[in-house]
């Protein structure tokens, strides 16, 4: 495959990870983009990289770069996206990709006029464990999908100012966590879900701190979702069929599987990658796809999350400061 440059728009945590995904290709990342130049540069020092852009549009000015990474805050990635995708650049942009449907059908449509790639980072759609759990369930030996259990609760302390229920930085579960939720319901599903009801425990701030989800598609095929921000819950996530069920914990990053067969109830245990690669993954998938061995971007699925967040919150009458201009 051809050798991409690489640049990072942000250098918080998922930079970090995504500057080790390089260095386990053997690679640096080209260039960091933040809006505190100061920790660009410390950034820049740890990983190695040689440029750092004194302001972050210099990034989409840079003729050298090919694939911009964007981790800022979701109320800012539409933003990046357009300045991104109008000059040319291939954007992996971490989750959520946007704030809503809307935004992402322009973002989706100036990367199609530009000829780029576009992806949202959501590690479900790149772990090994999951292409290898399709592949069982499509051999037909579980049978035919009835119902998909998914838990998510992170314990977060209630203050308020933080991004988890700043309404001002897109706060709430539904797009911090809910996302990955979601995404594992729309892997698994035949197609996507029609009918969605939920329920909604809003925080002092106007953000979702807890909701429960319902939802089925045409299939009948149905699923629940249970978050929170301030109730622990295992990361867990079931799969049941009429022959056997599938059970996955830590499933953003999972590794491994295991399987219950109805019959006689003995267990087979599945595994596949490594949590601690799940940047590594995305970066090569998106790579294969730019190089046109396949798509392994799996935007379809990001439109259909993104479509049913979007009307939830519509539901809940819950928006943010950026929708409401």
């Amino acid at each position: 495959m051809k050798k991409y440059n690489w640049a990072t728009l942000g250098c918080g945590v998922i930079a970090n990870e995504l500057a080790a995904a390089m260095e386990k290709k053997g690679e640096k990342l080209y260039s960091v983009a933040n809006r505190t130049h100061e920790k660009a540069v410390q950034f820049a020092e740890k990983y190695g990289i040689e440029k750092v852009y004194d302001n972050i549009d210099q990034v989409f000015e840079d003729e050298n770069v090919d694939i911009i990474y964007i981790s800022t805050p979701h109320n800012t990635h539409i933003e990046f996206l357009r300045k991104a995708l109008k000059a040319g650049k291939h954007v992996l942009c971490e989750k959520s990709i946007t704030l809503n449907s809307e935004e992402l059908e322009e973002a989706i449509n100036l990367a199609k006029e530009n000829n780029v790639v576009l992806a949202e980072a959501m590690t479900i759609y790149h772990m090994p464990i999951y292409k290898k759990l399709n592949e069982i369930i499509s051999s037909g030996k579980l049978g035919d999908l009835g119902l998909i259990q998914m838990n998510f609760g992170s314990y977060k302390e209630y203050d308020m100012t933080n991004r988890f229920f700043n309404r001002n930085l897109a706060g709430g579960a539904m797009l911090d966590i809910g996302v990955y939720a979601l995404s594992f319901v729309r892997w698994f599903m035949t197609s996507v879900p029609d009918q969605v009801v939920s329920q909604v425990k809003m925080a002092p701030t106007g953000v979702d701190e807890q909701a429960g989800i319902l939802l089925k598609n045409k299939e009948e095929e149905m699923a629940t979702v249970m978050l929170s921000l301030h109730c622990k819950q295992p990361k867990r996530g079931t799969i049941a069929f009429d022959k056997g069920y599938i059970e996955i914990f830590e499933y953003p990053r999972g590794q491994e599987a295991v399987i219950t067969y109805t019959e006689d109830g003995h267990k087979e245990t599945i595994t596949g990658g490594n949590t601690k690669d799940a940047l590594y993954y995305e970066v090569e998938d998106m790579e294969k796809t730019i190089d046109r061995i396949g798509d392994f971007t799996y935007l379809e699925y990001t439109k259909d999350v993104m479509q049913i967040m979007t009307d939830i919150r519509k539901q809940w009458g819950m928006t943010y400061p950026e929708e409401e201009k």
